[in-house]
């Protein structure tokens, strides 16, 4: 049996995010339609990560085993004729047996982009919000995400996670291409997490909270402490490390 990771794109806004779901469309079972298609057999791929309903990746990867042989250098090309315009193969590559599209990544980022200026062109691709933001005291909260914590205040209540302990090394805003980017990378992300930390910290720009408040957020290990929610289509799985 041999195992193939797949580098791939997607637009989630047509999507009910990446894993499969009774009547829900999801790009897991595109591409294992377009498997099927091509290979005429049924194909299980699993994916680095799980992203929800809208959310977009401008990385992601993901693997699949088969006996059958195909010639690599078209099939990218086979499946993209099939898949939906929202979602893009760049590249097909047989990988080790043990090398785990999930399980083997060291680190993944995230972006999340925020819109000041209302675009009909990015309206599913971030966040539109016109009000001023304190960016410098946001950067000064999320110095305190920094290492390894309990993000429990992050997270989605009632998960079944081992742990919520997660390793941070990067968590920082900035202005890129007339809009707001927040960049987090982490060893892994619990379950809506990221958003949870943009809202908060988008109240902190606010004034709201101050830093400080952001970090008693963090020690409480209280969800309800924490801030909304932001909305999906700004979120961008960006970047998946490997060794």
């Amino acid at each position: 049996m041999q195992r193939y990771f797949i580098k791939l794109a997607y637009n989630g806004k047509p999507f009910n995010g990446w894993q499969i779901q009774p009547n829900a469309p999801t790009v897991q079972e595109e591409i294992e339609t377009a498997l099927f298609t091509v290979l005429r057999e049924k194909i299980n791929v699993v994916g680095c990560g799980r992203t929800d309903t809208g959310v977009h990746a401008s990385e992601f990867f993901a693997h699949f085993e088969t006996d059958i042989s195909f010639e690599l250098d078209q099939f990218a090309f086979k499946l993209n004729c099939i898949i939906p315009f929202e979602i893009s193969i760049y590249d097909i590559w047989k990988v080790a047996p043990d090398f785990h599209a999930r399980f083997t990544a060291t680190a993944r980022t995230y972006h999340y982009y925020i819109n000041q200026i209302k675009d009909p062109f990015d309206f599913d691709k971030s966040w539109y919000m016109h009000q001023d933001l304190d960016m410098d005291q946001m950067n000064n909260a999320c110095k305190h995400l920094m290492g390894t914590q309990d993000f429990t205040s992050f997270s989605k209540l009632h998960t079944q996670t081992r742990t919520n302990n997660c390793t941070i090394t990067k968590a920082k805003w900035e202005r890129v291409e007339g809009k707001l980017r927040f960049t987090i990378t982490a060893d892994r992300f619990l379950h809506n997490m990221v958003r949870a930390i943009v809202g908060t910290s988008v109240n902190v720009g606010k004034g709201k909270i101050t830093p400080s408040d952001f970090k008693e957020i963090i020690l409480a290990k209280s969800r309800q402490k924490a801030g909304a929610s932001v909305p999906a289509q700004g979120l961008f799985l960006a970047k998946v490390d490997y060794p």
